[in-house]
């Protein structure tokens, strides 16, 4: 447990000692929260107002009760506890509380923050999974990101995580494709419905024969070059993934298999019907608005079939979790997902389905519109070239991801206080510049006093600082509860504010005694691990000089 935790479960204790088992108490809803105001204490507690229906006694008459009992438990950790209003507790804590709290941040190294899950599931995030027609644009730069932070943070709480790539490479934007590489390898106009772009055309130049070859081989060849390239655009953007699933592998071998099977197990439960020549799946009693058609009269599986036997082949996988992050226009599929998944035996509350909102690019006055079939589109690599990999990776997760985003091109390439990815990494790398003046050996020799250093005299800042860093683990856990990197993004910068605040008011060179630069070394060693964590948790680097 970290010194908050401890601290919570202090207020607690005693909230259940001051009911002494009154019907009706609930102690563990006494909270305990950073006061807006700084002359408020360092934490305030609504524990005395919990209470007072249960032991019907005056709010302000149970939060003195409670102040004398946490006074009495917390001992030398406590300054003092006053009561505030009808009856919430400001709790002043003591310098020897914040050393103490800074060893156990320490001691916890890698670990400080990690772990909590409970229950450890194993987790599929599927994402980007964008047809493998054109290049990764912006929208799935954006989907990229967040799905990796999403997969980072899971792992860090302790989860075992699979990122997942579905590859539509079947199907007949495979063949227009096919078709539309053909067409640029032999000097024609691509066909109606094509696709356009410039890469098509850099695509025909990379497979010999292109222009005489068997159309479907050819469509095959450009979708696996697409692939790859897709691979290795994401490589450059920081994001590995485990496992690229094929659709084309549910239609094979001969005889749709993959697909049959799951249309058996479907008909075996009388989720399916035949109406007008055309096998439908009665995706209506699980909340869909209509009934989806699986395989049309003419025996042609649908799209949906694809969607149907590569869900079951996600729940046969054995996860715990599915979370599957999809594009904004894909909002409409959701209700017949959802019921595959039901139709199956899965669980509502094991699968979830996120939606991305848009991203728009800004430079000064112009705004970039998307088109893959036209050609007309900014690439991931395009955006990686232009601000690089930490600012596009920020940018794109600062945000919660159903809001839209605008990302302003310019704004993003700026190296000053303004820049929020700029600002912060300034600061761990400040920090880091700190530490290497101090030299090696002293930082060994503070880290190794930090746990006796209970009479040292703490600057206000210095307090505010290790609070901070203190907040590393719920921010961690409240991300990953409500899928929200942008949170780390938040965090991130408040972090670097306290720290700049620290190093405005508290000089570490030339700090006296030397017990207290020993606290000032240590202290900015947490924070520039928790700092160089958050900004790992977004897949953006903490350097160590700028």
């Amino acid at each position: 447990m970290t010194a908050l935790a401890d601290l919570h479960a202090a207020v607690r204790s005693a909230a259940s000692a001051v009911a002494d088992g009154a019907e009706g108490a609930a102690p563990d809803k006494a909270s305990l929260e950073r006061p807006k105001q700084a002359d408020h204490g360092d934490f305030a507690t609504n524990a005395a107002m919990v209470l007072t229906k249960a032991l019907k006694r005056p709010p302000r008459d149970i939060a003195a009760d409670l102040a004398q009992r946490l006074q009495d438990d917390l001992g030398d950790h406590v300054e003092r506890v006053d009561i505030a209003g009808p009856g919430f507790l400001n709790v002043v804590l003591a310098d020897a509380w914040f050393t103490a709290a800074l060893a156990g941040v320490l001691a916890a190294g890698d670990g400080f923050g990690a772990g909590g899950a409970d229950p450890v599931r194993d987790v599929n995030v599927e994402f980007v999974s964008a047809n493998p027609t054109g290049p990764l644009h912006v929208g799935h730069t954006r989907n990229a990101a967040y799905g990796d932070a999403l997969a980072r943070i899971l792992e860090l709480r302790g989860h075992r995580v699979s990122r997942e790539y579905y590859v539509n490479d079947y199907g007949t934007q495979v063949v227009k494709f096919g078709e539309s590489v053909q067409a640029r390898a032999r000097g024609e106009e691509v066909p109606q419905d094509g696709y356009q772009g410039d890469y098509v055309a850099e695509i025909a130049a990379e497979i010999p024969g292109a222009a005489d070859a068997d159309p479907s081989e050819l469509a095959l060849a450009a979708v696996e070059l697409m692939r790859s390239r897709a691979e290795a655009s994401l490589r450059r953007f920081g994001v590995e993934m485990d496992t690229w699933f094929s659709e084309r592998s549910l239609h094979e071998p001969a005889g749709d298999a993959r697909v049959e099977a799951a249309f058996a197990r479907l008909e075996e439960q009388g989720r399916t019907f035949r109406q007008d020549g055309a096998l439908w799946l009665r995706t209506t009693e699980f909340g869909d608005d209509k009934d989806r058609v699986l395989e049309r009269s003419t025996g042609e599986h649908t799209y949906f079939a694809s969607d149907v036997a590569y869900y079951l082949d996600k729940l046969d996988r054995g996860f715990d979790l599915l979370i599957d992050v999809w594009g904004a226009d894909h909002h409409g599929y959701m209700g017949r997902i959802h019921a595959v998944v039901d139709a199956f035996g899965g669980r509502r509350e094991d699968f979830e389905l996120l939606i991305m909102q848009f991203v728009q690019l800004r430079n000064g006055d112009d705004l970039t519109a998307m088109s893959k079939r036209r050609g007309t589109l900014v690439t991931l690599d395009d955006l990686v070239d232009a601000i690089g990999v930490d600012a596009a990776r920020w940018y794109l997760l600062a945000r919660s991801h159903d809001t839209q985003v605008e990302l302003d091109l310019a704004a993003a390439r700026e190296q000053s206080r303004e820049n929020p990815v700029y600002y912060v990494q300034y600061a761990h790398a400040r920090i880091a510049s700190v530490l290497r003046d101090q030299g090696e050996e002293r930082v060994a020799a503070a880290l190794a006093a930090v746990g006796t250093l209970d009479g040292v005299a703490l600057h206000a800042s210095e307090r505010d600082l290790v609070k901070a860093v203190l907040d590393f683990p719920a921010v961690v856990a409240e991300a990953e509860e409500r899928r929200a990197p942008h949170r780390i993004a938040t965090y991130a910068t408040e972090l670097a504010q306290q720290f700049s605040a620290f190093y405005r008011d508290c000089s570490v060179k030339n700090a006296e005694p030397e017990e207290l630069r020993s606290f000032r070394i240590a202290l900015c060693v947490a924070a520039k691990a928790t700092l160089a964590r958050s900004l790992g948790l977004l897949g953006v680097s903490a350097p160590q000089e700028m």
